[in-house]
């Protein structure tokens, strides 16, 4: 589906209701009561608080972004403590909940990445690369959890319960007991609830959004997974194209990171912008119009092609592609398909972030080191035996993937796994979001325009499916903002550094509804540098996000390091 293509889908929409969603009311703070004797006070249903304690006002690092964190109450436990039936292994959905001393009356559920398995701190840097302002720097109440397995490793895909949890009941077993705890902690339960994260992190708020509309008023979803067992079946077939023009390692095995050169991904990114850097007015090392550059730029023409007698350039410098090379890309690009050519899974855009360390890692990478493990026991029925994927490597395992004899078993079940891995990890019908709408929550999420992994057409084609459903009328409840440059989550040429929970809470609490978001780049100086970041670029380049389908365009005057001389048009 194209872009813009939501006022089209609009006129397909059945009844949609034209009355404005209700107005939420503001979040009143209130000051901590209880923290160490909560443990003892406190009786919540399936659980175990293993330690309260009070922390001091301080410094708290977390993805190398070491911020101030106010004084609060750190409480750790643990839901659901059982073994489990299949595996013998010990299950329970770890937690912990850091609730400051002077609390703004909200609650952050902070959704984790990956795989999950273990509970990263609770500080709510749930927005935009090496975040500025956290959730508890903010003042939230912030959970987060292993969502229900330890070691963040694929095997717990053994147990059919520890799958439904990491997919959606970790959060509605969690959630009503968090609300629960800030009320003994602070003598009133949260006036207004939020869940935010990004990748996995933001497949669980998508999820939470369709499955859990009733619990949170505000829903943050970054680089969402949405369809995330697709998009790990196509990182295995990624594998395989890449092993077309891979040269050999000393065990004869394909290494993937010499299929493309980080030179000749600079190539790429450098003919993209040669075709598509002006579309938005400004000649600046970034393309916004992203929807113009697909039918500007073609991988054929304007990459050089290597003209030596093998079509290949034994120097690796950058200055040309193989035409089998251009192959494999204009495959991967346009997505995996099956025997009989049914598209599987949706396919990227080109951009000059596909020359980001974070693109180059989620396509050479990934495949053997994460996907085909959470392939092989998380989003196949059955899963495979730990034997079996012991017995071979990751690599060979992406290398034997079918999409035609296995792709199928994401939708698989068995009288053990009676629910399929892309039920269970899916948001259940994603593009109607009546139930949020209806009670007056928002939802704000943001995609990278060069992402590795999970494809921001698949999202924006989303955000076109809910305009479609509520007839045009989404934007009055739920907003998408693409990150030029961006690759997973962050890094690439981008300004990737940005704060969209404060937006949120305004645009829920106070009805300002946010038409962009200004983010910034990371550049010398900044606490975490951005190492992506192009030299001709001002190391505080800001660049205003603007709300799908709409792009930053130059206003003609002005510091084109500045987003004050953009508009979102």
């Amino acid at each position: 589906m194209a872009l813009g293509t939501a006022t089209l889908l609009a006129g397909c929409a059945s009844a949609p209701r034209t009355t404005p969603p209700p107005q939420l009311g503001a979040a009143t703070p209130a000051t901590l009561k209880n923290c160490t004797a909560l443990a003892q006070s406190l009786a919540l249903p399936d659980t175990r608080i293993t330690s309260a304690e009070m922390v001091a006002e301080g410094p708290i690092t977390l993805q190398g972004n070491t911020t101030q964190a106010p004084a609060h109450c750190l409480v750790k436990g643990k839901m659901k403590e059982r073994t489990g039936p299949v595996d013998s292994a010990s299950y329970a959905i770890g937690f912990e909940i850091r609730m400051p001393v002077h609390w703004n009356g909200r609650f952050l559920h902070q959704a984790n990445g990956g795989l999950d398995g273990s509970v990263v701190t609770a500080l709510g840097a749930v927005s935009g690369a090496a975040p500025v302002a956290p959730g508890l720097v903010q003042g939230f109440a912030v959970l987060s959890s292993d969502a229900g397995h330890g070691a963040p490793t694929p095997f717990f895909g053994l147990d059919p319960q520890a799958r439904r949890d990491y997919g959606y009941q970790a959060v509605g077993t969690l959630t009503p007991m968090a609300k629960d705890l800030i009320k003994g902690a602070y003598g009133k339960g949260p006036d207004r609830s939020y869940i935010a994260g990004c990748s996995n992190g933001g497949r669980h708020a998508m999820v939470a959004a369709s499955r859990y509309a009733d619990q949170y008023d505000g829903v943050l979803a970054g680089n969402p997974g949405f369809s995330l067992p697709k998009a790990a079946t196509a990182q295995l077939w990624k594998a395989q194209q890449y092993a077309k023009v891979a040269t050999k390692d000393t065990n004869g095995q394909p290494d993937l990171t010499k299929a493309v050169s980080p030179a000749e991904f600079q190539l790429i990114g450098r003919k993209i912008l040669e075709r598509c850097d002006a579309l938005d007015g400004a000649t600046d090392g970034q393309v916004n119009d992203v929807q113009a550059c697909q039918a500007a730029f073609n991988l054929q023409r304007d990459v050089p092609t290597c003209t030596t007698a093998n079509n290949a350039n034994p120097a690796r410098d950058g200055s040309c592609i193989s035409a089998e090379q251009k192959t494999v890309l204009a495959s991967i690009f346009a997505g995996p398909k099956n025997s009989k050519g049914e598209a599987l899974y949706t396919g990227t855009w080109f951009d000059p972030g596909v020359a980001g360390s974070n693109f180059a890692f989620w396509h050479f990478n990934a495949p053997a080191t994460r996907d085909a493990g959470a392939v092989a026991f998380l989003f196949t029925t059955p899963p495979s035996t730990l034997d079996a994927f012991k017995a071979t490597t990751g690599l060979q395992y992406a290398l034997n993937f079918s999409l035609d004899a296995d792709y199928p078993k994401m939708f698989a079940t068995t009288p053990v796994y009676t629910e399929s891995s892309w039920s269970y990890m899916t948001p259940p019908n994603a593009a109607d979001l009546s139930a949020l709408r209806n009670r007056g929550a928002k939802m704000m999420v943001y995609h990278g325009v060069a992402d590795g992994v999970f494809s921001p057409i698949d999202t924006a084609n989303w955000m076109d499916r809910v305009q479609a459903t509520h007839g045009g009328k989404a934007d009055d409840f739920a907003r998408l903002y693409l990150v030029p440059g961006m690759n997973h989550c962050s890094g690439g040429p981008a300004t990737d550094q940005f704060d969209m929970l404060a937006p949120l809470v305004a645009w829920v609490e106070q009805g300002k509804a946010p038409d962009s978001v200004t983010a910034n780049a990371r550049g010398a100086g900044a606490k975490v540098v951005n190492a992506d970041l192009p030299a001709s670029w001002s190391a505080n380049r800001t660049r205003p996000l603007c709300v799908y389908p709409k792009v930053a365009r130059y206003n003609g005057t002005g510091d084109v390091e500045s987003a004050s001389s953009f508009s979102c048009k």
